[in-house]
């Protein structure tokens, strides 16, 4: 004989509540944010951290490693700010985003680190690389002794920009510890990548770190990624009351998202000391990079989701429903999740940001989400051509690329024209006197961050 038990109203409820916690914790995530990492500058402690050691492809900021080889270059002595940069047959052929030289023009090496550190052009990398290294095989061999001198474990460089390349791989962990070197072994660089944009000629050219720079308190920059297989990554570093920050974000589904939690990031970094982990310390990998197409796979999150995940202003208090809902804390070391998106964000918060004709306020958007505007838009103005003085290379055949002389030295005309331009910078900004003039601190034997090996004597 069978008998079934009758359960009271209330052990019903509880168990099908029960359920529901469990098919929250369960169920499986449609979208992602590869991995973050949080590092304190100074101490290199792990202050938030998921999946960092997870192989991902890098996209653009690989040319942050493009931009440390040539500086220490710099310091070596093997070229200057003013060396010549030459647009070769073979740098022009680079997808966008690109700056479209012709074959022959030439830059200075200070002009094509602006370029590629705010506008992100993948020419002028190869053409920087070249002028370097002498070949682009060579820059990028320098690039991976780089990698291997300073720890990154899981980075492999086969370009120097960061178009598509699946063999081009590194991990958050890695470009955490390359942002910190950047950050400390050449701190005029932070001069460069400052700026919310470049100015060519008549045309502004925006970085994709503007909101970041713009809107969040203490933001230095540094430099965003993107590629389909990557989805939006970036590394950058904030400053408040003399405390530096480095976050590297991998994988985020839009520019937004991207900005958005790291800035999420940064707030809760600096309410937080210490930690038991330092970047140095984290070995392994925790993953293979995403298969091919994950932009397509990850949509870009919609205004509603970016409100109900971002929105800084205070919310009214969850129900129980809703706080069974997964969240992606930057806390959570190492967990997968995502963002809980309600169907329906407040009304209050929605209504915030939508127009009376019923499209989106992308301000009270931005303001809601990263912050309001704390600094105006100001480009820095590049050009082309070498000063008078500078080794200045001939008209060269299409395949020609010119080789730096042993240890050039500025020529006198060159050296008249920093000083005027420091003159004239004092005088739109009166503190910048009380700050080194840029280039002044490259000095050969400097150290740095990660002892350099002495050359052999051979």
């Amino acid at each position: 004989m069978t008998y079934f038990r009758v359960q009271s109203p209330k052990a019903v409820l509880f168990a099908s509540l029960f359920g529901l916690f469990c098919f929250f914790l369960s169920s499986p995530t449609k979208a992602e944010i590869g991995a973050h990492i949080l590092i304190d500058a100074k101490s290199g402690d792990v202050l938030y951290e998921r999946q960092s050691t997870r192989k991902w492809y890098p996209a653009s900021l690989t040319k942050i490693m493009t931009a440390y080889v040539t500086l220490k270059a710099v310091r070596d002595e093997r070229i200057t700010m003013t060396s010549p940069v030459v647009q070769s047959k073979n740098s022009i052929s680079e997808p966008p985003s690109k700056m479209g030289f012709k074959v022959g023009t030439q830059l200075t090496v200070d002009a094509a680190l602006k370029i590629i550190m705010i506008k992100s052009a993948n020419d002028v990398a190869v053409a920087l690389g070249e002028a370097v290294s002498g070949s682009e095989a060579a820059f990028i061999a320098e690039m991976n002794r780089e990698a291997k001198r300073l720890g990154m474990r899981n980075t492999r460089f086969v370009n120097p920009h960061g178009l598509p390349d699946n063999a081009q791989v590194s991990t958050a962990r890695d470009m955490a510890l390359l942002a910190r070197a950047f950050w400390y072994d050449f701190p005029e660089a932070r001069q460069i990548y400052k700026y919310p944009g470049i100015k060519f000629g008549r045309k502004p050219l925006r970085s994709a770190n503007r909101f970041f720079l713009q809107r969040v308190p203490g933001a230095n920059g540094m430099k965003t990624g993107y590629i389909c297989n990557s989805g939006y990554n970036v590394a950058a570093t904030v400053t408040r009351r003399g405390r530096t920050l480095i976050a590297v974000v991998l994988g985020a589904r839009s520019g937004l998202e991207r900005t958005a939690l790291t800035r999420e990031l940064m707030d809760k970094g600096f309410k937080k000391r210490g930690s038991r982990t330092n970047v140095a310390s984290l070995t392994g990998s925790s993953g293979n990079p995403p298969a091919d197409g994950y932009c397509r796979r990850n949509k870009k999150p919609g205004v509603e989701a970016m409100m109900a995940r971002f929105d800084m202003q205070p919310k009214a208090k969850r129900g129980f429903l809703s706080a069974l809902a997964p969240t992606d804390d930057p806390g959570s070391v190492l967990r997968p999740g995502t963002a809980a998106v309600s169907k329906k964000s407040p009304a209050s918060a929605m209504d915030s940001v939508t127009l009376p004709n019923g499209k989106t306020d992308w301000n009270a958007v931005l303001d809601r989400t990263i912050g309001p505007e704390r600094l105006e838009y100001r480009p820095i103005t590049v050009t082309t051509g070498v000063p008078r003085g500078a080794a200045v290379v001939a008209r060269l055949p299409a395949d020609d690329v010119p080789l730096p002389t042993t240890k050039p030295r500025l020529a006198q005309a060159a050296v008249v024209a920093d000083q005027a331009a420091q003159v004239q910078a004092e005088e739109v900004n009166p503190q910048a006197a009380a700050q080194p003039a840029y280039g002044s601190l490259f000095r050969k034997g400097k150290g740095f961050a990660v002892p350099v090996p002495t050359p052999s004597p051979r």
